[in-house]
């Protein structure tokens, strides 16, 4: 899995819980098997506000956590079609790297499954992990192709 490299803890418990949404998303990307229930409940007891390889995880609301991963991967196929027209011609989806596309794929949920969560709420906190594995070019990536998905789920 990649390895953020952020030492501190990050955010709150909700900004907690999309990182490791995130994570669990491409830990099952990878896996031959994936297992979505298997995969939260193996977060939640544990990962979720536990150290691991030195780096402190915040505790996480557990409940945002398990809707977004089993949202954004039960739902994976229709996110994908939302995601693809968002992306330069020179960008098929299979080129992405794995990890962005699990960013993509929880913004994406989130956009479209949680009105109550302000769009530039959810930009942010997809655009502080993407930070959390990235350098710049690839969150402001991240970042164009989340305002651009805004733009046409969000009215």
């Amino acid at each position: 899995m990649a390895q953020h490299n952020n030492k501190t803890k990050m955010g709150g418990p909700r900004s907690a819980s999309r990182l490791a949404a995130v994570q669990a998303l491409y830990q099952l990307a990878a896996s031959e098997e994936p297992r979505v229930k298997e995969a939260i409940e193996e977060f939640q007891k544990y990962r979720l506000g536990a150290e691991v390889d030195g780096d402190q995880f915040v505790d996480a609301d557990e409940a945002l956590f398990a809707d977004i991963t089993e949202g954004g991967w039960q739902r994976r196929e229709e996110w994908d079609a939302l995601i693809s027209p968002c992306l330069t011609k020179d960008w098929a989806l299979d080129r992405i790297e794995p990890l962005v596309h699990a960013i993509f794929r929880a913004g994406s949920y989130e956009l479209v499954a949680r009105p109550d969560v302000p769009t530039a709420v959810i930009i942010n906190e997809y655009l502080d992990v993407a930070h959390a594995f990235y350098d710049r070019s690839e969150a402001s990536f991240v970042n164009g192709v989340l305002d651009k998905l805004a733009r046409t789920t969000r009215q």
